[in-house]
Order: structure tokens, then sequence, then C-alpha cells
């Protein structure tokens, strides 16, 4: 479900001090009931992730299609990355985060963990047209137990990156976010049987 900007906004995360100039394209409520030492398991969950196996053909398919777009373009190159075209935010941190865990790494999608505590973590990618950050918190859901929420933030390269973002966004909101909740939702749901 997605949920207003003040979900995540209103909460004291440490990714507030790291990305005041990034902005907030969205906030999702995960399909992920637990207890309060289930946040480990989302993010091992993430990390173990991939695009290709989107429970939706049609979001398969964009995927698809954005990889191919991003070789031809050469929008994911190497030094279209974090490291390269932008700094990552790792060197943003305040000490306390530098010194603890960045997080388990991806094993198939283009980010890296820059942070993890015991209820939040982030991770970030960038490329010829966007940084972008996917911040995963774990919250309370007013019924005595806790849930996954999903901010992403984004820092657009120039105009080119706004303009690729307001091209994505109904894709985004309509095929891809839809059914990648339900896939997390049947990823969870298995973890219980």
């Amino acid at each position: 479900m997605k949920l207003p900007d003040t979900a995540h906004t209103s909460r004291p995360w440490r990714i507030h001090e790291i990305t005041p100039d990034f902005r907030l394209y969205d906030v999702w409520a995960l399909p992920t009931p637990g207890g309060p030492g289930d946040f480990p398991l989302l993010v091992r969950d993430t990390v173990e992730g991939d695009t290709s196996d989107n429970p939706s053909a049609v979001a398969r398919a964009l995927f698809a299609i954005r990889w191919k777009l991003g070789k031809l373009f050469g929008w994911d190159r190497p030094d279209a990355g974090v490291g390269s075209r932008v700094a990552t935010l790792r060197e943003r941190l305040p000490a306390d985060l530098r010194e603890g865990s960045a997080g388990p790494e991806f094993e198939k999608l283009p980010f890296s963990s820059v942070y993890l505590t015991d209820d939040e973590w982030a991770s970030e990618m960038s490329n010829r047209t966007v940084h972008g950050v996917m911040h995963l918190s774990w919250v309370p859901d007013g019924e005595g137990g806790y849930r996954g929420q999903m901010a992403v933030l984004v820092k657009p390269n120039g105009w080119w990156g706004k303009a690729y973002m307001a091209a994505i966004a109904p894709f985004r909101h309509l095929v891809v976010y839809p059914p990648l909740m339900r896939g997390i939702g049947e990823a969870w749901r298995a973890h219980s049987r």
C-alpha cells in the first residue's frame, strides 16, 4: 500500500541526516507482518531479489527493456555508478554509522549497502539518470506487531534525470510496484510455512 510522505518524514530516521538534497518519491507499506526481531529477514530477502523474478510479466518486460536501453545508451556503465559519477553516501555518514555495518551486498541488482541499524537500512545506486536510495525500515504496525516500510529517495542527474523520473512515474505506480509488493508478500509468507 502506498503511504503518504509523512509516514517516512515524520520518523527520526538516520537517512534524513545524509540525504537532504534528495527528493522523496515513494513510501510503501510492505506486506511483511512480523515481530520486533524480523527486520534482518526483510533485508536478506531484499538483497537476494532480482527484477527478473517479478510476479508480473509486464513488469519483467519493462525491467528488461530498461536494462537494454541502459546498455544501448550507456546509462549504466561503471563510470556512471556510485564511486564514479557520484560519491557514495557512506562518505556522508556520521562516525557511528560509518563505523557500523554497511549491511549485506546485493547479489543481482545494482545497489550497494550504505548503512544498517536495528530498524533501518539504506542502499544506493547511481547511473547517468539518477542517484537513488532505497530505504527500508521496520515500523510498528499499530496492532502490536511490526512490518517493513520502503522509501525511495532520488537525486535526478540534471534535466535528463528529471525527465526520466517523470516519464517512468506511471509505470512505477501502476505496473512495477503493485506486483513487486505482491511478490514481497508471497516471499514473506513462504518464510512462515
